[in-house]
């Protein structure tokens, strides 16, 4: 079957699609002669019968590579119009322009077959739903994979033999240039460049921390060389985290030539999709390592010790050194060890003051419960542990405080380097803009115009750099005295004083004992209240403690127990915030003289198992607040407060300072109605009609020689009494 056989009338009356792609953005600007011979293809569509206004130009994918379909969104397309029986021709200059792998292409041909699409090249037309025409398809589209895969294994075989050699030119850190020579590596010209990384691999055994350096380089307000592949320009910027992280951990630092630390690896996300991601490899797995291939800031041997001591600032897991030094108070933290498992102990603070403790998280399984192998305070442990330590470095002291007065301007050297380096740097860019501004024609006053502002610029950073740097000068640059260096020598002499002294911070003390201590083995002795340490020395000498534990068999510290008789009986009737008020209105206080909150009420109701207020009242009948009481009756809580004060209506309170209840009853109820009924009058009639004052009225209904009721409604609302023959004749 020939070629325009196969085009019916049906294909006819779809679109044509041609499909234009070139692997990478440099063979669409270089290789204009392949892409030419994609478009023209449109003609030969026309040629072959399709109207040019139905033959469309898929050209999204330019620059894309075709071995995956993730990023193509024109081929993505395609399918889509293939799959809705829009498209009756795909035409391109070969197979593997549609794609070079048979996933996407065996999906491409299945589509075509049952939606009856023409794929055609340079070399036919073909229909995917007849045997040969696919087989031939399929050839081709393995041909495309292979051809992919011998040109990849070309490239990494060239790269990988190049790298092995150690002249592949990659990106460098800041700090290195390429030389001229295959593999030459040097370091930066520019003296700023080198004095920062230099200065960052100074203050990190000062330092100890990633973090540290890094707070140090704010501090000190300077600033990190910033080089990147797009940007071959030195950029000086507020130095990161990263950046100073990523200095330490960069063997390049330390003269090796590395290839081959990381592998890609392919992965199916949550939707599917077949994504790509990048695994970092030990480094005995690394395909290239060449010691000493070029000069580096530092020797490898001090490269192991910044690696291990980054290790050490890591998260601490079980039977490993913990973590970075933190601001804490307890001195032996990721030295101490449990005496039974072996395990680090972890810190805890408690208490108001947070004394430091420490304790082994190995659980043990006794009685169905998880228990601790040992937990103890360690203000004492730390104490005798600190003692030794001050006695064993005693002889060296002299000698320390030698090296301080050496030290003790060192840090502000490096930092006044730095500025002074920036200062040159600043000066040299406003001469390059004094000498921009000069060169250019007076006449091109727009140019001239913007060249002057940026020599503006550059002269105010001059300036300000230069004020930073006096007075950084003037404030550190100070040389000691002879009375300080007097002071420093004796203090060598009382180094306890030192030690002791409030300007010595926790971590400063921690960053001592560390340079000598390995470990400090705990083992406690419970019946007889000691502590058996074994002080592990660097210098693998051992020394053995008993250190005489606080007395745990103390009284406890606790609340009275009137008050907690008191809690107890309070709480059958009123909640936790209600109980608050009570006991603070009778001046009582917590065990540690606190005055008590919803908190510390439920906290104490808690630990002597209480049970809470549960909105219930146990007594018989009901007893409900005033607010309660006023709400069934119908009145004013104020109303239901001057009855109680008057006597009218009788009330319970638990203890002095505690809210009234009062007992709703039927003859409760009964004195407080709508309508005054007939033969009572109001308080004002009855002190007339019997000629006593008001107090006396209220005394003999408190004493029930009166009848009351209180009428709700009406004009005259309030208190009314009822008057008896019996009662006029006593008047």
């Amino acid at each position: 079957m020939s070629n325009n056989e196969k085009i019916k009338s049906t294909h006819l009356q779809r679109q044509a699609f041609v499909y234009v792609r070139q692997s990478t953005a440099t063979q669409v600007e270089r290789n204009r002669e392949s892409t030419d011979r994609q478009y023209k293809l449109k003609d030969r569509a026309i040629d072959l019968g399709w109207p040019e206004q139905q033959v469309k130009i898929i050209d999204e994918d330019l620059a894309q590579s075709g071995a995956e379909s993730s990023q193509r969104t024109g081929f993505t397309m395609m399918i889509s119009e293939v799959a809705l029986g829009k498209v009756g021709l795909i035409l391109s200059l070969e197979v593997s322009r549609v794609a070079r792998n048979n996933s996407d292409w065996y999906r491409l041909l299945d589509l075509c077959s049952v939606t009856n699409t023409l794929i055609g090249d340079g070399d036919g037309l073909y229909h995917p739903g007849l045997f040969n025409d696919r087989l031939l398809l399929g050839m081709k589209g393995t041909m495309a994979e292979a051809e992919l895969h011998v040109i990849r294994a070309r490239l990494d075989g060239g790269i990988r033999n190049k790298a092995a050699r150690g002249e592949l030119r990659r990106g460098l850190p800041v700090g290195f240039i390429w030389g001229e020579q295959d593999g030459e590596v040097l370091m930066h010209l520019d003296q700023a460049v080198t004095g920062a990384i230099h200065t960052i691999f100074e203050k990190f055994p000062h330092l100890g921390s990633v973090r540290q350096v890094w707070v140090w380089f704010l501090t000190k307000k300077l600033l990190f060389p910033l080089q990147t592949n797009l940007l071959p320009e030195i950029k000086w910027v507020t130095p990161s985290y990263h950046a100073i992280h990523s200095v330490l951990t960069n063997p390049t630092y330390a003269g090796v030539y590395t290839y081959g630390k990381t592998k890609q690896e392919c992965f199916v996300d949550e939707n599917g999709q077949i994504k790509k991601r990048v695994k970092r490899l030990p480094r005995s797995q690394w395909a290239v390592f060449i010691h000493d291939h070029h000069k580096g800031y530092i020797d490898w041997e001090t490269y192991e010790m910044i690696q291990d001591r980054i290790s050490k600032n890591s998260r601490p897991i079980s039977h490993k050194e913990s973590g970075a030094i933190r601001e804490g108070t307890a001195l032996l933290q990721g030295l101490a060890t449990c005496g039974q498992c072996g395990r680090r102990l972890k810190v805890y603070y408690q208490g108001r003051n947070s004394s430091p403790g420490y304790y082994c998280a190995a659980n043990n399984v006794v009685a169905k419960r998880a228990k601790f192998c040992m937990r103890v305070g360690g203000v004492t442990i730390d104490t005798a542990v600190a003692e030794a330590f001050l006695e064993a470095i005693n002889p060296a002291a002299a000698e320390a405080a030698l090296l301080a007065e050496k030290n003790i301007t060192a840090d502000h050297d490096s930092a006044l380097d730095q500025w002074r380096l920036q200062v040159e740097r600043f000066r040299y860019e406003a001469e390059r803009a004094e000498r921009r501004f000069s060169a250019v024609e007076p006449e091109n006053r727009l140019v001239a115009r913007t060249l002057e502002i940026q020599w503006e610029a550059s002269l105010k950073k001059l300036q300000d750099a230069e004020s930073e740097f006096e007075h950084r000068y003037h404030q550190h640059h100070k040389k000691l005295t002879r009375e300080q260096k007097s002071v420093i020598r004796k203090l060598s002499n009382d180094i306890k004083k030192v030690w002791y002294s409030p300007t010595t911070t926790p971590r400063d003390k921690k960053e001592l004992i560390q340079t000598l201590l390995q470990e400090v083995n705990i083992t406690l002795d419970r019946p007889s209240n000691t502590a058996h340490l074994i002080v592990r020395w660097k210098t693998e000498a051992v020394l053995e403690l008993d250190v005489n534990l606080p007395n745990r068999n103390s009284p406890p510290i606790r609340t009275k127990q009137d008050t907690i008789d008191l809690l107890r009986r309070l709480a059958v009737h009123y909640t936790d915030a209600t109980i608050a008020g009570i006991l603070n209105r009778q001046g009582r206080h917590t065990a540690y003289g606190h005055r008590f909150t919803v908190s510390r009420v439920g906290n104490l109701r808690r630990h002597w198992k209480i049970p809470k207020f549960n909105g219930k009242s146990t007594h018989n009948g009901e007893l409900m607040t005033i607010g309660k009481t006023a709400e069934i009756l119908g009145v004013a809580p104020s109303t239901i407060h001057r009855w109680l004060a008057d006597g009218v209506i009788a009330g319970e309170q638990i203890t002095p300072g505690a809210p009234w209840r009062i007992r709703i009853t039927d003859k409760l109820r009964s004195q407080f109605v709508k309508e005054a009924p007939d033969g009572y009058v109001t308080m004002k009639e009855a002190k007339s009609i019997l000629g006593v004052s008001r107090q006396t009225i209220l005394n003999r209904v408190k004493a029930g020689k009166l009848s009351a009721i209180h009428v709700r409604q009406g004009k005259q609302v309030g208190l009314y009494l009822k008057i008896t023959n019996r009662q006029l004749e006593l008047c």
